[in-house]
């Protein structure tokens, strides 16, 4: 049997997929076929990556719109999805005591504190951005630091995670100063 060199061998593969004319089509979320229109050979449509359109592309993705800035009320709503996903997301089966992922990371030493405390004060951090006055920032803060602190003791803080409860006071501070707020 004879043997051929390995880049031989590839070039034959590859010559060989390029010659074949037929495409794989390309299906959207919803299982719909999609026209390629101009969607080069393997798919990706450079137009979208390099200068966005406005408007819809060719797969029906309007890419500017990814890219606007968020309202206030949008913004509110992702600060309180990630605070209820931190501190309440999870129920305890059997039990009415919930938890987040702030419970569960914690459970890592240390590294999952420090994690955790982070998305906390990027959580304080989006608060002032929205307009939260010094006095309310500052709450939001202690509240943090005495999470993330008594968080790091080992069992204890843990348990401390579950029933504190941070992002959620925080959160619920916000909404009543900005409640409070002439429109």
């Amino acid at each position: 049997m004879k043997s051929m060199p390995d880049d031989d061998l590839f070039s034959r593969n590859t010559a060989r997929s390029r010659g074949s004319s037929a495409r794989a089509k390309i299906i959207d979320q919803d299982g719909r076929e999609i026209d390629p229109g101009p969607l080069g050979a393997d798919g990706f449509d450079a137009s979208a990556f390099g200068a966005f359109q406005h408007g819809p592309s060719a797969s029906g993705f309007d890419f500017s719109a990814a890219f606007q800035p968020l309202t206030r009320e949008q913004r509110l709503a992702r600060l309180e999805a990630i605070a209820k996903l931190l501190d309440v997301a999870f129920v305890v089966p059997g039990t009415k005591i919930r938890y987040g992922i702030d419970g569960l990371i914690g459970l890592v030493p240390v590294i999952g504190d420090i994690l955790t405390t982070a998305i906390s004060l990027w959580l304080v951090r989006e608060a002032r951005a929205l307009g939260a006055p010094w006095h309310i920032t500052a709450r939001m803060l202690g509240n943090v630091a005495v999470d993330g602190v008594v968080g790091l003791v080992p069992v204890a803080g843990d348990a401390f995670d579950v029933m504190f409860r941070a992002n959620i006071r925080n959160m619920r501070m916000l909404r009543r100063w900005l409640d409070r707020q002439p429109r």
